[in-house]
C-alpha cells in the first residue's frame, strides 16, 4: 500500500468525479491521500472532502506563494481555525516561488514567514513548496526549523546540491512523476540515489505532471493518484532498492510526518 502526499483534489479536472477518482485509487493500493490547499478556499474544500472520506482522504491548509497576494489579515486566522480539525494534517502548501512571481516576492516571504509561525504555535508540520528561490528559501526557513516539528518539501525537482541542503536542515522530499519524464527529468533521476529511504516521500501532484513514461497515457493528460504505483516502482529502480522496501519506508514515513493512523483505512 502507498501513501499519495499530494493531490490537488479541489481542482476544476476533478469537479466531476472526485469520489471515483478516490476509489479507483483506493483500488490500485494507494491507502491514504493528502488533498492539498493552496488558499483558504481550497484548504476548506480540502478538509470538506477528508471529512467525506475519512482515513482515506486527509487534508492540508495554507496560502500558496501564487495567491499569497489575495491573502488578506484574516487568512492566518482562517488557516488556524481550519487546522483545529484532525483530518488536516499540515500547514500549507506554503513557501517561495521566484520562477513565476504570480504575487510580490516581498509579499510571499511575508505570507510564508505567517505560516513558519502558524506551523510552529500548533505543532503541525509545515508543507513546503519552492521553485527558483533556494537562497531565499534557506535564510527564511533555515533560523526557525530547529521549532518546528516537521517539514516536507513537496514535489523536489532541484540539484544535488539543493536536495542536500534540504536532507541537512532536516526536510523530507517528496518525489512525483517528474522522474518519469525523459525531457526533464534525467536529472532528478540521479538526485533521487542520494535521498535516504526515511526521508522520502511520494506523491503524484494530481491533476499535474501525469508520468510521461506510462503506457497508455494517462486519459486526457490528467494526472490521478492511481497512479502513484507507477512513479513508485520508477523511483525504486532509480534507487536501486526493491519495490516492495519503497513502498513500506514511504508508508511509514508519511504516516509519521503527518501522524496518521497505522492503517489509513
Amino acid at each position: 500500500m502507498l501513501i499519495d502526499i499530494a493531490v490537488n483534489l479541489t481542482n476544476r479536472r476533478f469537479r466531476d468525479d472526485t469520489d471515483a477518482v478516490v476509489d479507483a485509487a483506493v483500488a490500485a493500493g494507494v491507502e491514504a491521500m493528502i488533498a492539498v490547499g493552496t488558499d483558504v478556499r481550497h484548504s476548506e474544500r480540502a478538509r470538506d472532502l477528508a471529512r467525506r472520506r475519512p482515513g482515506v482522504v486527509f487534508a492540508t491548509a495554507g496560502v500558496h506563494p501564487h495567491d499569497a497576494k489575495d491573502a488578506g489579515p484574516e487568512a492566518m486566522d482562517a488557516l488556524r481555525a481550519l487546522a483545529s480539525d484532525p483530518d488536516v494534517v499540515a500547514i500549507g502548501e506554503c513557501g517561495l516561488d521566484h520562477a513565476r512571481d504570480y504575487s510580490p516576492r516581498d509579499v510571499q516571504a511575508e505570507v510564508f514567514a505567517e505560516q513558519i509561525e502558524l506551523a510552529i504555535e500548533l505543532r503541525k508540520p509545515l508543507y513546503l513548496h519552492e521553485r527558483e528561490a533556494h537562497r531565499a528559501f534557506v535564510d527564511l526557513l533555515g533560523p526557525q526549523r530547529a521549532r518546528l516539528q516537521d517539514a516536507v518539501l513537496h514535489c523536489f525537482t532541484g540539484t544535488l546540491d539543493e536536495a542536500k541542503a534540504y536532507l541537512d536542515l532536516g526536510l523530507h522530499l517528496g518525489v512525483t512523476g517528474w522522474i518519469c519524464d525523459e525531457r526533464r527529468g534525467q536529472g532528478l533521476r540521479e538526485v533521487v540515489r542520494h535521498i535516504p529511504l526515511d526521508r522520502l516521500l511520494l506523491e503524484t501532484d494530481a491533476p499535474f505532471l501525469p508520468p510521461r513514461d506510462m503506457k497508455p497515457r494517462a486519459p486526457k493528460n490528467r494526472n490521478e493518484p492511481r497512479f502513484l504505483p507507477h512513479i513508485a516502482h520508477a523511483v525504486a529502480d532509480c534507487m536501486g532498492v526493491h519495490a516492495d522496501d519503497l513502498f513500506a519506508a514511504t508508508t511509514a514515513n508519511a504516516r509519521r510526518v503527518f501522524g496518521l493512523p497505522p492503517t489509513a483505512r
